[in-house]
């Protein structure tokens, strides 16, 4: 047990022991399975409070213990049985079903009208559903889901779903609901038992009980052309496009006058659309409305640019930054519209929704979302915007293979984005034989990086240090008044020269925080200008010494920022001397010399004037050039034909150089570094950076 669950529970204890004896009350429960009377108890009200705070403040594990032995020392009061319920929705939400469902369990036992039953009930329930206790569990939800309202009773019917499906009690309902069908006598009666029947086929079955009867039922069977419409709809949600045909063109042989033949007729036309393909016509998923509208339009306008003097139409959906509603329109260009393939989404959720749908629906979907993880839901999911991990990659390659370096550190926000990076530049540093000596997090909203620069340089942690014990004896040797010992301390303390056993350092935040952050590590003397060779000299004589331990900052490509006042990048003007000599990535870099970079710069400025050109122009660029060279040179005729081209392109020239489509369908690129040089930013490659 650790110290301070340790130091809470003495408290509990010490407490318990003072406690006086308990009175003798009117209400239920002892803790041993028994029924007896229970009362208030200030006494126990107090040591409850005690055990809350410990659970509010603590861990859930601490929190546990806590209120169980509350509910020991006092089991005869009402909060006795308050400790036992909080304890049992604790464990729940630990995970640790077993004694949430134990202590739950006890509490009902002994008083089923406690002001928690309904709640207790249900976590009783749920975790009795993960324990795979489906009987309990079913017997336990099933009396209660109609008196729950909202997120609980979800939670409460996906679970009673999972444990009437666990204990097969749907397959005994839907047979009782068809035979009632079959034995019903009248127009009136049949109309009320297909009604039933309908409501347990749409919310009281499994697919494994619907297929059985399904397989079993007559074709003459009143309820036949119900069940035989249900199964077209769930071999549509699976994507299994032969049995559904089979299914549908069954139902409208054998029941073409039923209720639901017209959904039936609709829903095989549209399953015939699915292999109508127009060859040049492109779908595109954008924000092109609210939050995101600014970002849809920027991409817009590189799409627009690729296809420029082409025959190959662009047909644009606004997702207007909806997960579901990206769903259906994929579902749209697919069935409705008859697209060869997909550029987009941008958003991450949104992104998630349309590659899983397109992957069912087999439509090649290039996506332009950083979100990890999306190709490899399937292989017709590809990606051309630039990953975190590629990042990261260029980044600790281009460290240790061209500058040589071995140790780095990492200074980094409290942000997905930059967790994520960091972990990401962490498993490629140790990928190339790399070591990571120090990491730092900050807050989001962070304007001062004091205490996170004395920890990287050493100076916040002095009774780790060798040297500072060292020196505090000397002081006390030879500084005998407490006055001057002090004044020596404090001056001993400014003067401890900093520990630095890293040559390079990440900070994977935006340019604004990094010409805050920069300065601040200056003052703990991380010395990042190197190549200042003026500066440095500077340095040299101010502290007297010949070699000076540099460290050069890396960052991605959120480091780029709009030219300022004097031409300059923002990040140079607010940042200074003190984010010189810097390596940042970018995927894209307006004045650099690649041709293929040029030829989309010259086409912009002459379409678009002086418009800034942004990452977006340029992924938005690349991705519809790219469609458009398989559609002009290869000519597909069907999803599948276009899907193969594209898993095999290598090295296509676009705005942001030569691109390859991996084995994974991540695009491949060279991306750019720029050093911040005395001279302003340069492009560089397999050389050091310049000073």
């Amino acid at each position: 047990m650790c110290t301070a669950m340790r130091e809470s529970l003495l408290l509990l204890s010490v407490l318990f022991l003072c406690a006086c004896p308990r009175p003798e009350g009117t209400g239920r429960g002892n803790g041993s399975g028994q029924k007896v009377d229970v009362k208030k108890d200030p006494t126990a009200d107090d040591a409850l409070a005690k055990a809350v705070s410990i659970a509010d403040s603590k861990s859930r594990r601490e929190g546990i213990e806590a209120l169980l032995l509350v509910r020991k020392t006092f089991p005869e009061t009402t909060a006795g049985q308050d400790a036992l319920y909080r304890a049992g929705v604790l464990a729940f939400e630990e995970g640790d079903y077993v004694l949430a469902r134990k202590s739950l369990g006890e509490l009902l036992f002994e008083n089923p009208l406690h002001p928690k039953a309904v709640d207790a009930r249900l976590k009783s329930g749920l975790a009795a559903t993960e324990m795979k206790a489906y009987r309990d569990a079913y017997q336990t939800l099933s009396t209660l889901v109609d008196r729950l309202e909202g997120e609980d009773r979800r939670l409460a019917e996906a679970a009673l779903a999972r444990a009437a499906a666990g204990s097969q009690q749907y397959g005994e309902a839907l047979k009782s609901a068809l035979k009632a069908v079959e034995n019903a006598s009248g127009p009136e009666e049949t109309k009320k038992a297909l009604a039933a029947l309908e409501d347990v086929v749409e919310s009281k079955t499994t697919f494994l009980a619907l297929a059985e009867a399904w397989n079993e039922l007559p074709k003459s069977h009143p309820g036949w052309p119900l069940v035989a419409f249900k199964m077209a709809r769930v071999y549509y949600h699976l994507r299994d496009w032969p049995r559904l045909d089979e299914t549908l063109k069954s139902l409208l042989g054998n029941a073409p006058d039923s209720a639901y033949a017209p959904d039936a007729k609709a829903l095989l036309d549209r399953l015939a659309k699915r292999a109508h393909v127009k060859t040049k016509l492109v779908g595109a998923l954008l924000p092109m409305s609210g939050k995101y509208k600014a970002f849809g339009e920027t991409t817009l306008r590189g799409l627009q640019l690729a296809l420029k003097g082409s025959d190959v139409e662009l047909l644009v959906k606004d997702t207007q930054g909806d997960p579901t509603l990206t769903a259906k329109l994929v579902e749209q260009l697919a069935f409705d519209d008859g697209v060869i393939a997909i550029i987009g989404p941008m958003l991450a959720e949104d992104s998630k929704r349309a590659a899983l749908v397109a992957e069912e629906l087999q439509v090649p979907l290039i996506t332009l979302s950083r979100a990890e993880g999306l190709t490899e839901i399937g292989p017709h999911i590809f990606r051309t915007m630039v990953t975190n991990a590629q990042q990261a990659e260029a980044l600790a390659d281009y460290a240790m293979n061209t500058l040589g370096y071995k140790t780095f550190a990492i200074l980094h926000p409290n942000t997905p984005f930059g967790v994520e990076l960091s972990n990401d530049f962490w498993d490629a540093i140790e990928k190339r034989g790399g070591q990571i000596r120090g990491i730092e997090s900050y807050d989001h909203d962070q304007k001062t990086f004091t205490e996170e620069a004395k920890r990287l340089a050493g100076r916040y942690y002095l009774e780790d240090r060798g040297d500072y014990y060292e020196k505090i004896r000397e002081i006390r040797e030879n500084v005998p008044d407490e006055f001057r010992r002090r004044k020596a301390m404090e001056k001993m303390k400014a003067a401890l020269e900093p520990v630095i056993d890293f040559e390079a350092m990440l900070i994977p935040d935006s340019w604004q925080q990094v010409s805050l952050v920069a300065p601040a590590l200056a003052v703990e003397d991380i010395i990042t200008n190197a190549c200042d060779k003026k500066d440095l000299e500077r340095i040299q004589k101010t502290t007297g010494k010949d070699k000076l331990k540099t460290v050069t900052l890396l960052g991605p490509s959120t480091w780029s920022s709009p030219k300022g006042a004097s031409g300059d990048p923002q990040l140079i003007e607010r940042g200074g001397k003190y984010v010189l000599c810097s390596v940042y990535v970018e995927a894209f870099y307006e004045p650099s010399d690649r041709p293929s970079t040029r030829a989309f710069v010259t086409a912009f400025r002459e379409t678009y004037h002086e418009a800034s050109i942004t990452l977006l122009d340029a992924v938005g660029y690349d991705s519809a050039a790219l469609v458009r060279s398989i559609i002009e040179k290869n000519a597909p005729t069907t999803r599948a034909g276009f899907r193969e081209v594209l898993q095999h392109v290598k090295d296509f020239q676009g705005a942001t150089g030569s691109l390859t489509i991996d084995d994974a369908r991540e695009a491949r690129r060279q991306l750019y570094l720029l050093n911040i040089t005395t001279k302003g930013v340069k492009e560089v490659s397999s050389k050091r950076p310049e000073g």
